[in-house]
């Protein structure tokens, strides 16, 4: 399977157990921009749908303009966080 395959299926096993909420640490980590849209549209449909909590760490800047809350954590402290008024749909990001 391509790693975005994994991804998607990773997630799918997830949805098994009805989880009120999702970690997903770097999930377009190592992933292609065209395949890191798909995942990020994927969980936000998942979001949508069933109402799933979703935890999301990454080093991707961009992912931040389509979350609900922002955290950003330096040397294990938070540093700065908000909630976006308006948020990018994850079909627009740039820069994936």
């Amino acid at each position: 399977l391509s790693l975005g395959q994994r991804q998607r299926t990773a997630i799918e096993r997830a949805l098994y157990y009805d989880p009120d909420i999702i970690l997903c640490d770097e999930p377009t980590g190592a992933l292609d921009s065209k395949t890191s849209r798909d995942i990020l549209v994927l969980l936000e449909k998942i979001n949508a749908k069933y109402g799933t909590t979703m935890l999301i760490v990454t080093h991707n800047n961009s992912i931040k303009n389509m979350v609900h809350k922002v955290i950003f954590i330096k040397d294990g402290l938070i540093s700065k966080e908000y909630e976006n008024e308006v948020r990018v749909p994850a079909s627009e990001l740039e820069d994936l």
